[in-house]
């Protein structure tokens, strides 16, 4: 499966997201939430895609209870879908300013979680809900393993 057998099996996590509104989404997820673009294509028929770097990705499993105490947490109410995308920022209350300003919808401010971190919510274009957080401890473990923090 891989030239190294101490090679992880996956190399990359790709979350394809589907915008009805391609230049506005481009816009937001590039140039104000600030993910470098590592390519883009084109094809027949107007079809376009830009690949951006989201830094280290991350599958995130929650069971039921998990996703509602995160909601409880970040929200206070139930209003997260399924998938919701989270991005780790340096600084999240100008970040969730910077993207309110852009057009995003504030769902939650910046709230500091059990978990120590800052954290808001909004609705963003590409119809996806995201969090964006702010690790507030550089000394709180990394690891699933070491810790049960979750965004």
């Amino acid at each position: 499966m891989t030239d190294r057998p101490d090679a992880p099996p996956v190399r990359q996590l790709r979350l394809v997201v589907e915008a009805e509104d391609y230049d506005a989404a481009l816009t937001f997820y590039r140039d104000l939430l600030g993910l470098p673009q590592e390519a883009a294509f084109t094809g027949e028929g107007d079809a376009r895609v830009a690949i951006l770097d989201a830094g280290r990705a991350t599958l995130e499993i929650a069971n039921p209870a998990q996703k509602r105490m995160i909601d409880d947490v970040e929200v206070g109410r139930q209003v997260a879908p399924p998938l919701r995308v989270a991005f780790e920022v340096s600084d999240a209350t100008a970040v969730t300013t910077a993207l309110v300003d852009g057009g995003a919808h504030l769902v939650a401010p910046p709230v500091r979680t059990p978990w120590n971190s800052l954290n808001a919510r909004l609705e963003a274009p590409a119809g996806l809900q995201i969090t964006v957080f702010q690790e507030l401890d550089a000394e709180a473990p990394r690891s699933p393993a070491d810790d049960d923090r979750t965004a």
